[in-house]
């Protein structure tokens, strides 16, 4: 059977594996290996996975990559790892995974799941001045209403990441007066009912500003809490001064062991003041490096060539990671400079549906196929490159093609996507077929 015909009826005989798009199964299946997926999805216990394609090296012409070769093999999945990978073996008791080409899942490293339109009726964005404080404005007056249900859309917002092949998201929450920290109980109550199936950490974001609306105190509350993160927005354009919401935000993040990830819009003078104002700051607190980002940093689409390089160095050295949506049009960022000084970029789809965007997908391998287009990443080795913007890191094979994921004792997350390598997935950003969260068929 050819594995792009696959049926719905052909993949729910194999465990679910290959079923197109999202669709939780209502109820209890039995499988080959006897064992039971339940409501949420989720297999309760160890099985062995056949005829999984897996990458195993790069095919070379005149010293060019030309081609990715893949091979099929069993895997045994064990108390949420994979515990082995063996040569193929037509075992009737394996799930089968019809030749089907496993990935790393994704990661969407930025996102805002406690506040979506998602899973109500369309609702464009409206017409408006003033930047962000008047969005700030809006929000204070549309946030009630928002909470009421808030967690029915977040767990629907989830569904349609697991949809794109997405395990694992870094959300930022609102934490601010008119939310107070009811934003933050709303998303945690979303993910405790989606803890079986997907993962996420949380950033406690002041989208109103730390002084302008008074956050500061619920900040203090929230990082006591179980989030990972302290956030950040735009400190001079919303609070008036950058070195005393930045002194805030480092010491709150010091004083509760959290990691820092900033909005930052501001493209002009005092943004640039911002980044290197963060860069001193983390070089002075060694233990905040590989725990800080920037998301968007736009000002660094505005610099020079010359001034990008620096930058892209300090950030490099500091360990100081960029997250970014993949802007297009006239803001292109210097993603391929900031990988050059081995800056840890990721992305994410920030807004999928709300009163700030509507043009969100839920797909980050479609940032990854953005990015490759951006940048000129045309070839089979450079697309290979790209798929790290959606895994937010984990690659198949190296930059030699040594095959360095899956290994025994790697988290069982993975996906199954309709591709014959990682380079056709990101140029034609194929169809996820199965997702696995901790060694869970999700679907």
């Amino acid at each position: 059977m050819n594995r792009s015909t696959l049926s719905r009826k052909d993949f729910l005989k194999n465990a679910t594996l290959g079923l197109a798009g999202l669709s939780f199964i209502p109820s209890a299946v039995s499988i080959p290996t006897g064992k039971t997926i339940g409501k949420n999805g989720a297999v309760a216990n160890n099985y062995t996975l056949k005829n999984v394609r897996l990458e195993t090296g790069f095919e070379y012409e005149n010293g060019e990559v030309i081609a990715t070769k893949t091979a099929l093999f069993s895997i045994d999945i064990e108390d949420k790892k994979i515990k082995k990978i063996r040569p193929n073996q037509p075992s009737a008791n394996a799930i089968d995974a019809a030749g089907l080409l496993m990935l790393p899942a994704f990661k969407d490293m930025h996102i805002h799941l406690d506040k979506t339109f998602y899973g109500e009726k369309w609702t464009a964005v409206r017409k408006r001045t003033g930047g962000v404080k008047s969005m700030i404005a809006l929000e204070q007056q549309i946030l009630p209403e928002m909470l009421k249900n808030s967690t029915g859309k977040a767990e629907k917002l989830i569904e349609l990441l697991q949809s794109k092949g997405t395990f694992f998201a870094r959300s930022h929450v609102n934490i601010e007066p008119s939310s107070k920290l009811n934003s933050l109980k709303n998303l945690q109550l979303a993910l405790e009912n989606k803890k079986d199936v997907f993962g996420a950490e949380l950033v406690a974001f002041p989208q109103h500003g730390v002084f302008y609306t008074d956050s500061a105190p619920y900040l203090k509350e929230a990082a006591k809490t179980a989030i990972d993160f302290i956030g950040g927005l735009d400190p001079y354009t919303i609070d008036g001064a950058i070195e005393k919401t930045m002194d805030f935000t480092v010491q709150l993040a010091l004083d509760n062991d959290k990691g820092i990830d900033i909005h930052l819009h501001e493209s002009g003078e005092s943004g640039l003041k911002t980044v290197e104002y963060l860069i001193d700051k983390v070089n002075e607190n060694p233990r905040l490096k590989g725990k800080t980002y920037l998301s968007h940093c736009f000002v660094l689409g505005k610099l020079d060539k010359s001034k990008q390089e620096e930058i892209a160095e300090k950030l490099g050295a500091a360990g100081i990671g960029i997250v970014s949506t993949i802007p297009f049009g006239g803001l292109v960022m210097p993603i391929p400079t900031l990988l050059k000084h081995h800056v840890n970029v990721m992305t994410g789809n920030d807004s999928i549906v709300d009163h700030w965007n509507t043009f969100g997908t839920g797909s980050v391998l479609q940032k990854a196929n953005l990015a490759a287009q951006l940048y000129g990443y045309t070839t089979e080795f450079g697309l290979s490159r790209m798929l790290k913007l959606a895994t937010a890191g984990p690659l198949p094979l190296d930059e030699k093609g040594l095959q360095q994921w899956p290994k025994g004792g790697d988290d069982a997350d993975m996906i199954f996507i309709d591709a014959s390598c990682s380079a056709e997935a990101v140029s034609r950003i194929s169809a996820i077929k199965s997702l696995i969260y901790k060694g869970n068929i999700v679907f």
